[in-house]
C-alpha cells in the first residue's frame, strides 16, 4: 500500500514540475509581444474500484458508494488563453496590433502559413512588408519606394503617400485569420501558431468583419501574462510539489517502520 502511495505521490511530483515550467515559460514571455499565457489542464489517473457502488452489503442493503481509490495524475493539455493584452503606443507606422479577435497570416520558410498576433513588421530590401525574422505577411503588401507616409486603417486598409502628391493610394489589404477553436492552434516558437485538426480550418476575412478584431497602427499588443498572478501560481505549485515530496517521506517512513517492527 505504501508503494502505491509513492507512485501516486509521483505522479503529483511530475504533474506539479509540468505546471512549473509552463508558469517558468509565461514569465519568461512577459515582455514578448502578442505573447497569450498559457495554462496547465490536470486530469485523474485510471481508479482502482475494488467494490462497485451498488454492490450488496447485505440480503437487502446495498453499497452507498464505490470503494475507489485513485492512482495519481497528470497534465492532459496545456491551453492558450487569449485574452486582449494591453495596447503599447510605439509610434511606428509599421507596428500593427489587433483589437479583438484574429490573427495576422505570415508564410513561413517551410511552406506553412503562421498565424500571430505579434504585428512588429518591417520591409525587406524590396519593399515587402515582413516580421522581423523577414518572413513575408500574407497577402503580400509591397510598399513603393520613398512613400513619405503609410496609412492602415481600422479595416486594415493600406494607404502609401508620394513624393509631390496630395492624396493617399491604396496598395494593399490586411487580412486576419479567425478559427472556430483557437486554443487547438499549435504553438511553434517565433510566436508563430499553426492550424491543427482540432482548430479547424482558418476563417480569412478583412478585419472588422463578421466579428474579426479591428487594426490598430502605431501599436503593439502586450503580452497578457498578469506576473502577479504567476508569482502566486508558482507559489501554489511549489507548496503541492512540496506536499507530494512529504507524502513520499511518509510512506518510506511507513515501509521502514514495518521493516523494523516485523
Amino acid at each position: 500500500m505504501s508503494t502505491s502511495a509513492m507512485h501516486v505521490a509521483k505522479t503529483g511530483l511530475n504533474a506539479q514540475q509540468t505546471r512549473l515550467q509552463v508558469i517558468a515559460n509565461n514569465l519568461a514571455n512577459v515582455n514578448t509581444t502578442g505573447f497569450k499565457r498559457d495554462r496547465a489542464n490536470f486530469e485523474t489517473l485510471l481508479y482502482q474500484v475494488s467494490r462497485p457502488g451498488g454492490d450488496q452489503t447485505s440480503t437487502d442493503t446495498q453499497l452507498t458508494s464505490a470503494l475507489a481509490v485513485g492512482t495519481g495524475v497528470r497534465v492532459v493539455s496545456t491551453d492558450k488563453l487569449y485574452t486582449q493584452g494591453a495596447l503599447a503606443d510605439t509610434g511606428n507606422a509599421l507596428d500593427l496590433a489587433v483589437q479583438g479577435t484574429g490573427f495576422f497570416q505570415v508564410l513561413m520558410p517551410d511552406g506553412r502559413i503562421g498565424y500571430t498576433r505579434d504585428g512588429a513588421f518591417s520591409m525587406n530590401s524590396e519593399g515587402t512588408l515582413t516580421t522581423a525574422s523577414g518572413y513575408v505577411v500574407q497577402p503580400e503588401i509591397q510598399i513603393p519606394t520613398g512613400v513619405t507616409q503609410i496609412s492602415v486603417s481600422n479595416d486594415g486598409v493600406v494607404k502609401v503617400l508620394m513624393p509631390g502628391e496630395t492624396e493617399m493610394d491604396e496598395i494593399g489589404q490586411i487580412t486576419l485569420a479567425n478559427f472556430a477553436n483557437p486554443r487547438g492552434l499549435e504553438p511553434i516558437g517565433e510566436n508563430f501558431l499553426v492550424e491543427t485538426v482540432a482548430s479547424g480550418q482558418p476563417i480569412v476575412t478583412a478585419p472588422i468583419e463578421d466579428g474579426t478584431g479591428s487594426i490598430a497602427q502605431g501599436m503593439l499588443e502586450s503580452s497578457n501574462v498578469n506576473v502577479v498572478q504567476e508569482l502566486v501560481d508558482m507559489i501554489e505549485t511549489q507548496r503541492a510539489y512540496e506536499i507530494n515530496s512529504k507524502s513520499i517521506s511518509a510512506a518510506d517512513e511507513m515501509l521502514r517502520f514495518m521493516s523494523n517492527k516485523l
